[in-house]
């Protein structure tokens, strides 16, 4: 396993919904603008996420991402284990290193023990004791219907032919 720049933009993201997400679901471009990250980034990320069960999306005016289950039931190694693709990292570990496989192994397991004990919450709270603010975001107004148009009357001929029987009926 590795704690790749994914990962940490993963957790850091994750953290930021877990702080907003109580005034519901948050937009992913309000959280790329806030972690200074790419949209395409965060979809790529939030894409897999979602797949893992972390997050649920909804659709439409108003939607975004909420967790998919409670902060305290989430850990920074589910996190790291639903962006990493761990085949390709293991694949890559083995060719770079093979004299010291063994020591990078344990480092891995040392790694993803300590990250399975660090719950989504305790970052979130330690967020808000370090005083980060919570946005809370405009109410969202129903989208309301649109007056009726009335049709404008007139006493106007619609036609040529209305038009020429309204010079005949004059004399």
């Amino acid at each position: 396993m590795r704690m790749s720049t994914k990962s940490r933009f993963a957790v850091q993201a994750m953290t930021d919904l877990a702080l907003r997400e109580r005034a519901g679901p948050v937009a992913l471009a309000q959280i790329a603008t806030r972690q200074g990250v790419s949209l395409s980034y965060l979809e790529q990320l939030f894409s897999r996420l979602r797949r893992a069960g972390l997050v649920d999306s909804t659709r439409g005016p108003g939607g975004g991402y909420s967790l998919g289950r409670s902060a305290a039931d989430i850990s920074a190694a589910d996190i790291v284990a639903a962006v990493e693709d761990e085949q390709h990292a293991q694949s890559e570990q083995a060719e770079r290193m093979q004299l010291t496989r063994e020591l990078w192994s344990d480092l891995d397991t040392v790694l993803l023990r300590h990250l399975a004990t660090v719950p989504l919450k305790q970052l979130v709270d330690e967020q808000l004791a370090k005083g980060t603010t919570v946005d809370e975001p405009a109410p969202r107004r129903p989208i309301a219907q649109r007056p009726g148009v009335r049709p404008l009357r007139s006493n106007a001929p619609n036609s040529v032919f209305a038009f020429g029987q309204s010079f005949v009926g004059r004399n």
